[in-house]
């Protein structure tokens, strides 16, 4: 299939009567790639815990953080970014490629929308390399098969999981969808993760009123329950944590919350 013809089919399947994750994602970082089923959605979620756009903005300094972590300290040139949603600043290629550009990336995500975005706007240096892959979190064997036609899974990788491990019902096995992606990586790769807590009654709150109308349901999780997604793995300190919390920049302009709303980590695969 043509990237023209790709594009045509994924602007087919996108749905604008209900709200999606990364459309929503996207309003709070005060983006313009939303509908306004997706803008409703996401000031109910701001009415209700006014704090949302700034952890959606925390959750993205994470991100920079930890790649920046991985590539420089870790000596990691591979990513596959599961989740990826719609393109924005500081996306995990721009970052490991302004300080590694022969880093490659891997983004994958099933919103069509996120692929029609995606196929104009992530593209990397000519050193390296940035491919997109359609699939669901809920495959990680589609998922690998597609990553591995960009990046060589017999070198150390690391799998950025922030925001989508929440995405999986329990009875969808969150963690058997992380054994089943780290599995087959060599030692030395990483998994970089976070999600949202269940430890706010606002939060709580907002995220059932955002899950009766949404595409996509959200699952607030225990920090204990976050942690053990690392398990069997080797944390990078500080260990499992919240997400301002996890290796702050000196000169941060932000303070932490005063309310624990997300939990994060990276990890080395022994």
């Amino acid at each position: 299939m043509s990237d023209s013809d790709a594009v045509a089919s994924a602007w087919a399947r996108v749905d604008t009567t209900v709200p999606h994750s990364a459309r929503v994602w996207n309003f709070l970082l005060g983006g313009k790639d939303n509908f306004p089923v997706d803008r409703e959605a996401g000031e109910t979620l701001l009415r209700l815990f006014p704090d949302f756009a700034m952890v959606a903005r925390l959750q993205r300094d994470f991100l920079v953080r930890s790649v920046r972590y991985l590539v420089r300290e870790a000596g990691i040139r591979q990513f596959l970014d599961i989740g990826t949603g719609l393109p924005t600043a500081n996306n995990t290629h721009e970052v490991a490629q302004g300080i590694a550009p022969e880093s490659r990336v891997v983004y994958v995500d099933n919103d069509p929308i996120v692929l029609v975005h995606a196929r104009a706007l992530l593209t990397g240096t000519p050193e390296g390399a940035a491919y997109y892959v359609d699939a669901d979190v809920r495959n990680p064997e589609l998922i690998l098969e597609g990553a591995a036609t960009t990046l060589d899974l017999g070198r150390p990788t690391a799998v950025m999981m922030l925001s989508i491990a929440g995405q999986v019902t329990d009875d969808d096995d969150p963690q058997g969808i992380i054994d089943r992606l780290l599995e087959p990586l060599v030692p030395g790769s990483y998994l970089a993760l976070s999600d949202g807590t269940n430890t706010n009654p606002a939060l709580i709150e907002a995220v059932t009123a955002y899950n009766a109308s949404s595409a996509n349901t959200y699952q607030l999780r225990s920090p204990e329950r976050i942690a053990g997604f690392f398990d069997g793995l080797e944390l990078v300190e500080p260990g499992v944590v919240p997400t301002p919390e996890w290796r702050p920049e000196p000169d941060r302009w932000d303070e932490p919350s005063p309310v624990v709303s997300a939990f994060c980590g990276v990890a080395r695969k022994p």
